[in-house]
């Protein structure tokens, strides 16, 4: 049976090849899934989205049926629409429960502004049983990319996702891609009505650090966004291919594609909207957008309190009693 949100969640879920032709159903995800990648971290385009959505939201949803579904779902008539990355790794199965719920369970954007797809980010699954559970999951949820490179944090992975997305999606762009974690609280309301005024093209967005003179040159690591032809040149620069240019802390090295390019001309510091939570959990904003270092299930439980993501849940919701 599948199961939305109260907001809805946007189309069908599916497990749909791009660049590489994945065959439907489950026993197909469990042999295709080891034998994706590379032994490097570099993205040559090849990837496989595991994708789909509910009716109406963000896009995190569950029960899917593969069956009926084929492609991504049509877009509507939003001003915007923006592809959330969760950057995670396969082990992390409970966090993603989490993640899944802190977007479920949130206030949609405001109608008619913004088209949200939220998507979890895998290197290469070459471990069986990862490979076998990360399957499972994808069928059940619906919202798992894979891409071509080898499992890491800051050797390529960020330049794997940001090059591969306006290949993987290029027959149905979106305006925006953002790259955040699965320990960061991304409260998507509140940055779709950021980006709602902003330009579409040439954006670059999100926690920014000032260094010397230069007041931006790089965003928190946390979470940022770029329009989707700042994506797209980032996908065609064999510059940073050649130059290895891809090891390291992966914030400031996006920064650095960005400056050398001359793109991302358009930055926007959403500080201290998005922010670090401290060591004794009381720095929480009401304006937040995107609170960072929820490392374990304490600090997840402190931020659905504070943003009462619990409110109006009854034991009744709770305890089916005979």
């Amino acid at each position: 049976m599948k199961t939305t949100s109260s907001h809805g969640l946007h189309g069908a879920s599916l497990c749909t090849p791009y660049l590489l032709l994945v065959p439907l159903g489950l026993l197909a995800v469990l042999l295709v899934l080891p034998s994706l990648g590379s032994s490097n971290a570099r993205s040559d385009g090849l990837g496989v989205l595991c994708g789909g959505a509910g009716a109406d939201g963000y896009s995190v949803s569950s029960g899917a049926d593969e069956s009926k579904a084929s492609a991504l779902p049509p877009r509507r008539a939003e001003l915007f629409s923006l592809l959330v990355g969760v950057l995670t790794m396969p082990n992390r199965r409970e966090r993603r429960d989490i993640v899944r719920m802190a977007y479920a369970l949130q206030p949609p954007a405001p109608p008619g502004v913004a088209r949200v797809d939220v998507r979890f980010v895998f290197c290469s699954v070459t471990d069986p049983v990862e490979a076998a559970l990360v399957a499972v999951e994808a069928r059940r949820h619906g919202d798992i990319l894979v891409l071509n490179c080898t499992e890491n944090m800051n050797d390529g992975k960020t330049h794997a996702y940001l090059s591969s997305v306006p290949r993987l999606f290029a027959s149905a762009p979106y305006d925006y891609v953002m790259k955040t974690d699965d320990d960061t609280y991304l409260r998507v309301a509140a940055l779709a009505e950021e980006l709602r005024g902003k330009p579409r093209d040439d954006v670059y967005l999100g926690h920014g650090f000032a260094v010397g003179d230069d007041p931006m040159p790089f965003m928190h690591g946390m979470g940022y966004v770029v329009s989707w032809d700042v994506a797209r040149w980032v996908s065609t620069n064999e510059e940073i291919l050649r130059h290895n240019d891809t090891h390291g802390p992966e914030d400031l090295l996006v920064g650095k594609w960005l400056n050398i390019g001359g793109k991302g001309r358009n930055r926007y510091s959403l500080k201290p909207r998005m922010y670090d939570l401290n060591w004794f959990m009381d720095n929480f904003r009401p304006d937040t957008i995107a609170v960072h270092m929820l490392k374990d299930n304490r600090r997840w439980a402190a931020a659905f309190r504070y943003f009462n993501v619990t409110a109006g849940i009854k034991p009744s919701d709770l305890y089916h009693l005979p």
